[in-house]
């Protein structure tokens, strides 16, 4: 995924470029009343989970505080409580199945402009200044694009001015504002996207991403008990990482802090103590072969065999329906696999519009990715030979330079996750294992 816009800091200015031009902006350094010392920026999001309940946002708002206290400025972007995005959006589905996507986005980002104020109602309980703000207000400026737009420009006016004012600014993420003055929504995820442009617009000292987990794993430690902590990852590496399913980061905001050189850290909410994860460009003192197991659910594949495989994709092409990637299956078919969770109504308009083709249309699939240099390394290759050929119900597959993915469904998928990772991970050594 090519990175969302191109950013430069410069002695302080942050200097976009996007279909709005090149626009001056105000200095983005801000100067301490007392005398000349720059005072640091902070930018903290927090995700669903971190704000499911009054009860967390109390909490989420005593640690902003401390932050603040510590001599930080400090914005905080924060997603919608709990659930709250599905349950908005399995409303809009009960009444049409194929919601038009302007009133989805007018929907779905009420739930992040709840957070938001209840946040800075909490801030403000424990005598610090804080302002709510919508992405619009804070100067995000999107494609217009409903449901997946991308952040082309960022004004962050108003967030200065709060800031030089003394105040905690917090943010709804997950939103902007189109050139056509449209509410947007930025995709699965997109509060990360907004934290980070945020820290790269105010050149923010880092860029803190909280969540229930302390740091990124060589799986989920929720289906791989042992999974291993990774103290550092490169962005090549974690972008793979979030494409493939993994859920710490968006896939976007990696994109875009390696664009901005922007780096991450990585902490537990309610134990921020925890030791994290450092997202950055320097590659680790320890190279790896493997990076991590990454699995993805709700997965919808498209089968198709023969003369009409070349005419199925040109068509999915000419309707924007562009698949996730396209991969053999075990039937000398072509499969062409999508993301459900992030395409509205894509069964439905995939049945209308293959309807009288020879193709099949599944559901209920879902991917296992290891990330890593399998492609290049004879002996990983023979290492994950015998452990394919052992996993049943394999639909399609497909190797690059940077990762194996299986096409598999979705019942097995913590299974054939936890296989993997003792395979290729969980011995100290490859040869430990195939021996």
């Amino acid at each position: 995924m090519p990175p969302i816009i191109s950013l430069t800091i410069c002695n302080g200015a942050a200097i976009t470029a996007g279909d709005f031009g090149s626009t001056p902006s105000r200095s983005l350094s801000i100067i301490a009343a007392v005398g000349e010392v720059a005072v640091k920026v902070i930018v903290q999001k927090f995700g669903g989970s971190s704000v499911a309940d009054l009860d967390r946002i109390e909490r989420v708002a005593k640690q902003v505080v401390a932050t603040k206290q510590k001599g930080y400025e400090v914005v905080v972007v924060v997603s919608a409580m709990g659930k709250t995005t599905d349950e908005l959006k399995q409303m809009a589905l009960e009444i049409d199945e194929n919601p038009p996507t302007r009133e989805l986005d007018m929907l779905l980002s009420v739930g992040e402009r709840i957070s938001t104020a209840l946040m800075a109602i909490a801030i403000q309980k424990h005598g610090v200044p804080a302002i709510s703000l919508t992405g619009s207000q804070c100067g995000i400026m999107t494609s217009a694009s409903h449901s997946h737009a991308r952040i082309i420009d960022i004004r962050p006016f108003r967030v200065l001015d709060e800031l030089e004012k003394g105040h905690v600014v917090v943010v709804a993420g997950f939103q902007g504002t189109s050139y056509k003055r449209e509410i947007t929504t930025i995709g699965r995820g997109g509060s990360d996207t907004t934290a980070v442009a945020l820290a790269a617009a105010l050149n923010a000292e880092r860029c803190e991403i909280y969540s229930d987990i302390a740091a990124v794993h060589t799986a989920d430690p929720k289906v791989v008990l042992d999974a291993k902590r990774l103290a550092e990852v490169t962005y090549d590496e974690m972008l793979e990482l979030s494409r493939h399913g993994a859920k710490v980061l968006n896939a976007d905001a990696i994109a875009f802090a390696k664009n901005s050189k922007i780096a991450i850290y990585t902490r537990a909410t309610f134990d921020p103590a925890a030791a994290g994860t450092v997202i950055r460009a320097n590659p680790p003192d320890t190279p790896r072969a493997i990076t991590g197991i990454a699995s993805k659910k709700e997965v919808l594949a498209v089968t198709v065999h023969g003369d009409a495989i070349k005419q199925a994709l040109e068509l999915l092409a000419s309707c924007k329906l562009l698949p996730d990637f396209v991969c053999s299956t075990t039937s000398n078919g072509v499969m062409a696999v999508f993301s459900k969770a992030s395409n509205v109504g894509l069964l439905a308009t995939l049945k209308n519009l293959l309807a009288g083709w020879d193709a099949k249309i599944e559901t209920d699939l879902a991917t296992v990715t290891a990330i890593g240099d399998i492609a290049v390394h004879e002996d990983l290759r023979e290492c994950a030979l015998p452990v394919l050929q052992k996993i049943t119900g394999i639909k399609g597959m497909i190797l690059t330079p940077s990762a194996l993915t299986l096409v598999v469904p979705e019942a097995q998928v913590d299974e054939i996750t936890r296989t993997l990772h003792k395979a290729l991970i969980g011995p100290r050594t490859v040869d430990d294992q195939c021996q």
